[in-house]
C-alpha cells in the first residue's frame, strides 16, 4: 500500500510587509470605536442605539480598511498588494519599476501605478538616517571599512520604506534577469467584503438622522 503524496510545498514562501504603526493605530481605534459605541447602544435612548449601531457599522470597516488591512505580499513570481479597498497581484515581469519618495509605488510596463497603503514614508525616518549616515561618512572620511560592510551599514541605517522598496525592487530584478515565465496573471479586486458594509452603514446613518 503506497502512502499518500504529500501536498507540494510552494518554492518560495511569501515576504509580509505591514505598517507596525497602523496595526497599533487600527487595533486601539476599534477599542475606542467599540467602547464609545457599545457605551451608546446598552445605554443610549430613544434612537441613540441605532444611530450608534449604524456608526459603527460604517466607521469599523474604514478603520480596518486604512490600518489593519494593508499589506504587501511578494516572493520570486509575484507581489499581491492589499490596499484599503482594493486587492492588486502583478507578476514581476509586468513591473517596471518600484520606489519611495513622498509615498511607496510600484510602476508597470503598461503604464498602470500603484501605491503600497503598507508601506508608508517618513521623512523624518529619512532624514534621521541620513544624518546617522553623514555621521558616519565624518568619523570615516577615507572608507577604511569594507566595501561589504559600508552596504551592509547602509542597508540598516535606511529608511523603513526604503529598505522595503529595496528588497521589492531586488526581487523584480532577479525575476527580470531570470527572463521568468509568469505563472499568474495581473488582476485588481474591489474588497466589497469591506465597501458593502461601510455603505450600508452610511445610508442607515444618513436615513436614521433623516428621521430624526
Amino acid at each position: 500500500m503506497t502512502s499518500p503524496t504529500p501536498p507540494t510545498e510552494p518554492a518560495h514562501a511569501d515576504r509580509t510587509y505591514r505598517s507596525g504603526a497602523g496595526l497599533v493605530s487600527g487595533a486601539l481605534l476599534i477599542l475606542l470605536a467599540g467602547w464609545i459605541g457599545g457605551d451608546a447602544v446598552f445605554r443610549g435612548e430613544g434612537h441613540v442605539p441605532w444611530l450608534a449601531l449604524a456608526a459603527l457599522l460604517a466607521v469599523v470597516p474604514l478603520i480596518v480598511a486604512f490600518t489593519l488591512r494593508p499589506a504587501v505580499f511578494a516572493d520570486e513570481e509575484r507581489i499581491r498588494i492589499r490596499n484599503p479597498f482594493r486587492t492588486i497581484v502583478l507578476p514581476w515581469t509586468d513591473v517596471s519599476t518600484v520606489r519611495a519618495a513622498y509615498s511607496s509605488e510600484i510602476f508597470t510596463h503598461a503604464g498602470g501605478r500603484y501605491q503600497l497603503w503598507a508601506v508608508p514614508v517618513s521623512l523624518r525616518e529619512r532624514k534621521r538616517a541620513a544624518r546617522k549616515a553623514s555621521q558616519q561618512a565624518h568619523d570615516d572620511p577615507y572608507g577604511r571599512t569594507s566595501v561589504h560592510a559600508d552596504v551592509r551599514d547602509a542597508q540598516a541605517r535606511a529608511a523603513a520604506a526604503d529598505r522595503t522598496v529595496s528588497d521589492l525592487r531586488e526581487l523584480a530584478e532577479r525575476a527580470a534577469a531570470r527572463k521568468a515565465v509568469p505563472t499568474t496573471t495581473a488582476s485588481v479586486r474591489w474588497a466589497y467584503e469591506v465597501i458593502a458594509p461601510a455603505v450600508v452603514g452610511a445610508v442607515l446613518l444618513a436615513v436614521l438622522l433623516a428621521i430624526g
